[in-house]
């Protein structure tokens, strides 16, 4: 069996999250595409932060339907949105006050849909996956302003 994967069209493992994919251009999500889920994924989640913040959430998307193994930039759906650190859901890109920052995007193959109502914060998905996952996969940018 292939190992899960997570890769994006946009920058590599390790590399720079291209400006428009931040806070000082267009500030729309990367293009994501997965591969390898293991039998049994119902459903995916995932999670960007930055550890070099503290964790500072910058995007929850979850109940990605398991027929959905990309992302395009800029994506709404097909999935539901938690609260990002900045206290509203969606996408909000890399904006780091000073210096590099290191950008984790981590994706949970699942084997069921959350089913979480309201805008739930990434803690609370985080608690909901801890059950129901069968694999997760990461893949890490960077980002440097100015």
């Amino acid at each position: 069996m292939a190992p899960f994967t997570l890769t994006s069209g946009a920058f590599i493992e390790g590399g720079a999250i291209p400006r428009r994919n931040t806070c000082d251009a267009q500030d729309v999500s990367p293009p994501l595409t997965w591969a390898g889920m293991p039998a049994g994924t119902v459903a995916f989640a995932l999670i960007v932060d930055d550890p070099d913040a503290n964790g500072w959430v910058h995007w929850v998307a979850y109940d990605i339907p398991a027929s959905t193994t990309s992302l395009p930039e800029g994506a709404t759906g097909p999935f539901r949105e938690g609260l990002t650190t900045w206290g509203s859901a969606g996408w909000r890109g890399p904006c780091p006050p000073s210096g590099t920052h290191r950008y984790i995007f981590r994706l949970w193959a699942l084997d069921t849909a959350l089913g979480l109502g309201g805008t739930p914060s990434a803690d609370q998905v985080r608690a909901a996956i801890k059950d129901h996952a069968l694999a997760t996969t990461t893949l890490t940018g960077t980002y440097r302003r100015g």
